[in-house]
């Protein structure tokens, strides 16, 4: 008995550990608010951007350095291991050099003639190592066993011919330009995750109207089949049923398809587990918008669309302003140079390893020091043009960016208009094909009608259900793109970014998942 009830158990057991290894995972439910809070700090594109600001800061810190000072410190050690001034003179380790007692007369008798005492050139150096004011060559800095070197060193541009100004000016340009492109690339993380969301609500909406159109097509399917045993249909309409039915089926799993595609493309946006399931809570209409707090106040107000204020304009201007502070620096090598140098040092030649501070001795010196090129082969004439050359080349790219931030412009608000257009066209279209569909239905069912005409009536309310909803998801993602123009980069369009910095990338992280089927207006 006992040995049955430890067996149904086990067996209980097993059945739910297999029941919940088969539940399917609950979908993970995502607003349009969640998608962008979510998105921003798993965005690679914002990342690269602060990054090329916090470069571009750096950049601004190390040119605006040389209007200041710049002092450094040394402290170095040595110790000599072999000597050529080691056979000057015998030196005792304790006392230092002694002087040979050959040498007392020398000093001592003042009756010495002057030719007895430079009789040999050799004796001479000898006797006057032994007085020397140091006390003998071996207390001199030559072949010590211990040097000690401590140091301060300063210097200090005077005069540059403007090379320090131009310096600064390319890198502030490069600053301000790179903090423009950081904008920008937020402001195209928003818009990317609007779109790829709605994409992935309408592609969820397609797959719906697609197997709803399929369930259909069955019934259809079933009722011809039943008419057909009785012999109220020929074969032919039974035919058609069944291709109609089958060709539905292939829409409905392609339908299904780019709804996954596109739910993936979101998670990868999310950087969320591709295995997840989710589900999205957003409607892709204006009450969808008006629920996002993130965007609420954005699409409330319409977009700034003046050329001057758009970000790549911007970015153009500031690329200009780069230039010509290289310019300066090109030019500036047509002129003198001046800066003055300090350098204060103490230095040892302790008998032992470690010196006393009053082992040290001082050296100090001040130095002004001028330079002006004679002849470089042409380097500065070469500089220049290239400076030249690139200044011209930026001005040109910002007048070319002016005229795509104006067509650019004109373009957003033609989207927005027609995206309006058709979604207050296909309003009324759903709601006539769906009363045409429930009359064709009824006279197919009653026998009054053929199954062309109910099939011609399912296609119509399926074009119009799935018209209706490109047209939502235009006119949002059209709104969101308006409200951020002056932020966005230009599509289609490419601008210069000044020299001192690094280009910023702003093209988008995610692709449409519109279905080739239904492609609306297109909006990028």
């Amino acid at each position: 008995m006992l040995g049955r009830i430890v067996v149904s158990s086990l067996l209980a057991l097993g059945l739910a550990a297999a029941a919940g290894a088969q539940a399917p995972t609950p979908a993970r439910p995502i607003s349009l608010e969640d998608a962008l809070q979510r998105a921003l700090p798993a965005s690679e594109l914002v990342g690269l951007a602060r990054a090329a600001v916090t470069r571009a800061h750096g950049e601004q810190l190390r040119a605006r350095s040389e209007f200041y000072p710049q002092v450094s410190s040394s402290a170095s050690y040595s110790r000599l291991l072999k000597s050529q001034y080691s056979g000057f003179a015998n030196t005792d380790s304790s006392t230092g050099p002694a002087r040979p007692n050959s040498c007392d007369r020398f000093f001592s008798d003042p009756a010495l003639p002057i030719g007895a005492r430079v009789d040999s050139l050799e004796k001479s150096l000898e006797c006057v190592s032994a007085v020397n004011p140091f006390g003998s060559f071996g207390s001199l800095p030559f072949g010590r066993a211990n040097t000690w070197n401590l140091g301060l060193s300063a210097s200090q541009t005077l005069f540059s011919g403007g090379r320090v100004l131009g310096q600064v000016q390319a890198a502030n340009a490069g600053r301000r330009s790179a903090e423009i492109g950081q904008n920008a690339a937020e402001a195209q993380l928003i818009l990317d995750v609007v779109q790829t969301y709605f994409d992935a609500a309408l592609a969820q909406q397609l797959a719906a109207i697609a197997q709803s159109a399929l369930d259909q097509a069955d019934s259809t399917l079933r009722e011809t089949t039943l008419r057909r045993s009785v012999g109220t249909v020929p074969e032919f309409d039974l035919l058609r049923a069944r291709v109609t039915r089958d060709n539905q089926r292939s829409l409905a799993i392609q339908r299904a398809a780019d709804r996954r595609l596109a739910e993936l493309r979101l998670t990868q946006l999310l950087d969320l587990p591709a295995s997840e399931p989710i589900s999205l809570i957003t409607a892709p209409d204006d009450s969808g918008l008006a629920s996002t707090p993130s965007l609420k106040e954005l699409v409330a107000r319409d977009g700034d669309t003046l050329t001057e204020r758009r970000a790549p304009v911007r970015q153009a201007a500031e690329a200009v302003a780069a230039q010509e502070g290289l310019l300066k620096v090109a030019r500036s090598q047509h002129y003198p140079s001046v800066s003055a140098t300090s350098a204060y040092g103490r230095v040892a030649y302790p008998s032992s390893a470690l010196p006393g501070w009053n082992d040290f001795l001082t050296n100090w010196n001040l130095a002004v020091g001028l330079q002006l090129p004679l002849f470089t082969g042409g380097r500065i004439k070469g500089d220049n043009m290239v400076a030249r050359a690139g200044l011209d080349e930026a001005r040109l790219r910002l007048r070319q960016t002016e005229e795509y931030a104006q067509l650019d412009a004109q373009n957003t608000r033609q989207q927005l208009t027609s995206a309006r257009e058709a979604l207050r066209a296909s309003e009324g279209t759903v709601e006539q094909a769906d009363r045409a569909y429930q009359i064709a239905d009824l006279r197919f069912r009653e026998g009054i009608s053929t199954h062309t005409e109910l099939s011609e009536a399912r296609l119509s309310l399926e074009q119009a259900r799935a018209n209706q909803a490109v047209a939502a998801r235009d006119v949002q993602v059209s709104r969101v793109r308006g409200a951020l123009i002056a932020r966005l980069p230009l599509a289609g369009a490419s601008t210069a970014a000044p020299n001192s910095t690094s280009s910023r990338p702003t093209q988008r992280q995610a692709a449409s998942t519109q279905p080739a089927a239904f492609t609306g207006s297109g909006i990028p």
